[in-house]
């Protein structure tokens, strides 16, 4: 499916563009819709009837939730029916399998497993969609009557596969109306370059030293080797997942939309709440006000605040993956951010800045192995390495190879991962000269090289 999304964009993507500009406005929203199944069927044809489905599902319940909006508790209903279908496909195709384990391992059945493949990016779009009935329900958007227009958003091309998961009331006026300029369709190519360049050239090589490190025995590793590792991972996820929603953003100017942006340098945190705060903001504001604030956020005592954090953080891991792994590093910031709200960040305000940052970077690290090992005893012996309660060597050949084959990529990394970056960007011709070099040498690489994973892809 990579190899395919990418094909699509760089094959039939000025072949969209051409018949999307040359058509007129009332026809645009059905090039896109047209184009982005073109794009889904490409990987994954038989699940464009999945989508067409949810499509045609919250169109009827959005505009009977709208007819009945004087009459509160019938237009809840629909809400209610919409965000039932919605989370029932995406519990049969995602958890259905989990589920079944998970009873087989409690009770000792042995239910066969479905073995269902995963619809890529049902995660994304699920939400989007049920983000469409809430909205009108709240009246926080008008109702799209158009169902074409509707399915335009439900399975928008530019960020269909991986995110950010763009809210119907972000982009509602957008849908019907918006304006593509020559300024801001450069705007997008440039934004799209970033994004490409994040991926292919920092992601995908930083990518290729932790899947060494992952593969290996941790019995062959010394310590630094370890962290050299997990250090690539958060590396390589950062990229990966910040390039694609670049990309995302970039492509969806190009079309007249203006996305909202989904990080924001997280890695510049100096506590896990602003790490959540830069880190997937499409997903953090979509749990706040979906799921958080409805059940009462902060607003009901400190009981049922945690309480609530703790439900976010738990679905936040599941969303994440259908496996205990996800859940387990969903809790373990639940923890972590309720033991700042309760006394860390008032410690962390009369901390050094050095260790402030020092103390997220440990915690993150932390995660990430939570986050890479389904299997969580191969987690606790990664962290028992990491942390000396295995007896491997501080330092190793193969630690220095690494160094030496990896630390370019790996400061590039580092510098681009904070604001110094945007210093080239004021030079126009420097920023320009920029762009040509990640292009040709993205290009090249996507030509060269068989390791292009899509980190988010199984979402």
């Amino acid at each position: 499916m990579v190899f395919s999304s990418l094909t699509f964009l760089f094959v039939f993507l000025p072949i969209v563009i051409s018949i999307y500009f040359a058509a007129p406005s009332k026809f645009k929203n059905l090039v896109l819709f047209i184009s982005s199944l073109i794009f889904y069927a490409w990987g994954e044809p038989v699940y464009i009837l999945l989508m067409i489905f949810s499509t045609i599902v919250d169109y009827i319940n959005g505009i009977l939730v709208d007819k009945y909006s004087h009459d509160k508790n019938k237009s809840k209903k629909f809400v209610i029916i919409s965000v039932i279908i919605n989370l029932s496909l995406l519990c049969i195709f995602k958890y259905a399998d989990f589920i079944i384990l998970t009873i087989n391992g409690f009770i000792g059945t042995d239910i066969p497993l479905l073995k269902l493949p995963l619809p890529i990016g049902i995660s994304f779009y699920t939400f989007q969609t049920m983000s469409y009935t809430i909205d009108v329900y709240r009246k926080e958007a008008p109702v799209q009557r158009n169902i074409i227009s509707l399915g335009a958003y439900v399975s928008l091309f530019p960020q269909l596969i991986a995110g950010p998961i763009v809210r119907y009331q972000t982009i509602a006026e957008q849908i019907n109306t918006r304006k593509e300029t020559l300024d801001k369709f450069g705007e997008g190519v440039s934004r799209f370059l970033i994004g490409l360049g994040k991926k292919v050239l920092i992601a995908n090589n930083i990518g290729m030293l932790w899947n060494i490190i992952q593969s290996s025995s941790i019995n062959n590793l010394s310590v630094l080797s370890l962290w050299f590792g997990i250090s690539a991972f958060s590396l390589q996820i950062y990229f990966d997942f910040s390039g694609y929603s670049d990309m995302a953003i970039g492509l969806g100017k190009m079309f007249g939309f203006d996305f909202l942006e989904n990080f924001n340098y997280p890695y510049i945190s100096q506590s896990i709440t602003e790490f959540w705060r830069r880190w997937h903001i499409s997903l953090g504001s979509w749990f706040k006000d979906y799921v958080y604030i409805p059940l009462g956020g902060n607003k009901k005592g400190k009981f049922k605040t945690y309480r609530n954090l703790f439900i976010v953080w738990f679905l936040t891991g599941l969303w994440h993956g259908a496996s205990w792994n996800f859940v387990i590093w969903g809790l373990y910031f639940g923890v972590i951010i309720t033991l700042e709200k309760i006394f860390l960040i008032n410690i962390l305000k009369k901390a050094p800045k050095f260790f402030r940052h020092l103390y997220t970077t440990l915690i993150l690290f932390i995660s990430w192995v939570f986050f890479n090992f389904e299997e969580m005893s191969e987690g606790i012996e990664y962290l028992k390495g990491m942390f000396g309660f295995k007896e491997l060597p501080i330092i190793d050949v193969n630690f220095l190879y690494y160094l030496t084959n990896y630390a370019v990529v790996f400061i590039v990394g580092i510098i681009c991962a904070t604001p110094i970056a945007k210093k080239f960007i004021k030079n126009k011709t420097i920023y320009a000269l920029i762009l040509f070099v990640i292009y040709f040498l993205s290009i090249a690489y996507l030509v060269d090289s068989s390791f292009n994973p899509f980190l988010y892809f199984r979402f």
